[in-house]
């Protein structure tokens, strides 16, 4: 990595930790039943869970207040929480004192070569730049063990939304949408199989804007 790439590499890093960091408290109380009105997107945790199974532990990427960490937990993994927001950490670590969370980035994982069955990233991967994404599931199969699997959930579309100014708070950062078919071809450069590919309708009852594509990818054993 050039020394100009690093750079800008950790501005991108600083902006989206602070916009976190800002808007914790607030966006931990908008989304705290974030998945009860959700069956199908339990479901496919669900899945997601089984075929991880009892291999091992399992990375809960970028993931926030600990809603979705808790919920794998429930279905009988053994998961642990990272993100890159400190605030976010500190909720996460005060409604679920028996999970693990700590702090790192996707882009620079903190753990060792394949020690891991899984890796979940709910919506994390939305705030890296695309030219970050080959980094970041690199990562991920780097720390996954041979037949492990990824969950990647995004919301679809082409022009990122921008949110200025949540909860009155003088932070803003673009939120990406992705088109799966370009996601799961990066999946697949850096080593991985698509294993489902699954896109749910928007549904306005919920709150979507957008529909929301779940995928979900094996390295090789």
């Amino acid at each position: 990595m050039t020394d100009a790439h690093a750079g800008a590499d950790a501005r991108h890093l600083d902006t989206t930790r602070a916009f976190y960091d800002a808007v914790a408290e607030d966006y931990a109380t908008l989304f705290r039943d974030w998945l009860d009105a959700k069956p199908l997107d339990r479901a496919l945790l669900a899945g997601f869970a089984e075929l991880v199974g009892d291999g091992g532990e399992v990375a809960d990427v970028g993931c926030g207040p600990g809603r979705g960490t808790a919920y794998l937990a429930s279905l009988g993994l053994s998961v642990f929480g990272l993100d890159l927001s400190e605030s976010m950490l500190g909720i996460a670590r005060r409604e679920h004192p028996g999970l693990r969370f700590v702090h790192g980035s996707m882009l620079r994982l903190d753990v060792p070569d394949g020690a891991l069955a899984g890796v979940v990233s709910l919506y994390s991967t939305i705030h890296l730049p695309e030219s970050e994404l080959p980094t970041a599931f690199t990562e991920f199969r780097r720390v996954l063990q041979p037949g492990g699997h990824l969950l990647l959930a995004f919301q679809v579309g082409d022009e990122p939304r921008r949110h200025e100014r949540p909860f009155g708070h003088p932070v803003s950062l673009d939120f990406q949408r992705r088109r799966p078919e370009r996601i799961a071809a990066l999946l697949e450069a850096a080593g991985f199989r698509i294993v489902l590919h699954s896109v749910r309708a928007a549904d306005e009852q919920l709150g979507d804007t957008t529909p929301q594509a779940y995928l979900i990818a094996r390295t090789p054993l």
